[in-house]
């Protein structure tokens, strides 16, 4: 893993987070498959693999995520050679105690080489430090690396929204509870 500096954001990260690269490639989606017969709903999703690797879009734009930036009360940068490598993005839910991750992005560059695991284990630091006792990943389902990457570091699915982001694709939920 390259030498990373994982530190809170200030107001002057901003317009390089912005330049980023927030789309990623995939081989896989993760497909809901639902039918109700009876009175049963039954929702369920299974792995697909694609015929070809698809550039995956960011499901937020963007440039409009500069103000909840600048809301979000753990926003962390990844710094490797004094460059921003990625950012991740946390919000709490006081009643429950829970923290959400709602965007963890690593430059195309940099990505596989562990920046990614080390940012969702500071936000999970940060999480605790703050009195959550659970952690939750939102992630879109084309974002196949992002999947991988919640089984990897402990997380089990836990939920999904429907037509939850702006360009109307499913959110799918990733938790783990924290010690």
């Amino acid at each position: 893993m390259p030498q990373i500096e994982i530190r809170q954001a200030v107001s002057a990260d901003i317009i390089e987070l912005i330049s980023l690269d927030h789309s990623c490639k995939s081989n896989y989606v993760w497909q809901m498959d639902r039918s109700i017969e009876d009175g049963q709903f039954l929702i369920s999703f299974r792995e697909i693999r694609l015929p070809r690797p698809t550039q995956v879009a960011y499901p937020r734009q963007v440039e409009l995520l500069e103000n909840e930036w600048q809301q979000a009360p753990g926003l962390m940068v990844a710094i490797h050679n004094g460059q921003h490598v990625g950012y991740i993005r946390l919000i709490e839910v006081l009643e429950i105690q829970s923290a959400v991750i709602r965007d963890l992005v690593v430059d195309n560059p940099i990505r596989r080489q562990g920046v990614g695991t080390a940012m969702v284990l500071a936000a999970q630091n940060w999480a605790i430090q703050r009195g959550n006792r659970r952690l939750t990943l939102e992630i879109p389902p084309k974002s196949y690396p992002a999947i991988k990457l919640a089984f990897k570091l402990g997380f089990e699915f836990s939920g999904y929204n429907d037509s939850y982001y702006p360009n109307k694709d499913i959110a799918l939920f990733f938790s783990k509870y924290l010690k």
